[in-house]
């Protein structure tokens, strides 16, 4: 993989371990997703943001599972956006629900710092990779 080339083993055994750290954070992230929604209310808007949370706030996961298979720096780069993107629309969608009082006030503040930390480590990651990769442009 791209990603590892001129490390050393050590370097290379501490990424694979904040992958993982960040691959399993993403895949509680969706589930925490999944399980405010499934608490929303049985209304037109409670169904409306139910759906749009499970879509938006399962997505990055996804596509930070397609991130490590990708083709080039830029496809890495390309598809960690679009998950940062995810990200941000989860962020809203669970700000929406504490405006509306529709889940525990002290678990949703836990999963808006979460998602919130999520945001700050795409963001880094992707500038580190276009760092990386030589082009700010991107």
């Amino acid at each position: 993989m791209f990603l590892f080339s001129g490390s050393s083993f050590l370097q290379q055994t501490y990424i694979m371990e904040r992958k993982y750290d960040l691959d399993e954070r993403l895949i509680n992230f969706a589930a925490s997703a999944i399980d405010v929604s499934e608490a929303l209310p049985n209304t037109i808007a409670g169904r409306h943001i139910a759906g749009q949370l499970v879509r938006c706030g399962t997505a990055p996961a996804l596509h930070y599972g397609e991130a490590q298979g990708a083709e080039s720096r830029k496809d890495f780069i390309h598809k960690l956006k679009i998950g940062l993107k995810e990200l941000r629309e989860s962020f809203n969608c669970h700000r929406i629900i504490q405006k509306k009082k529709w889940y525990d006030k002290e678990r949703l503040t836990k999963i808006l710092d979460e998602n919130n930390q999520l945001i700050s480590i795409f963001v880094k990651s992707i500038e580190t990779a276009r760092k990386n990769l030589g082009d700010n442009e991107e």
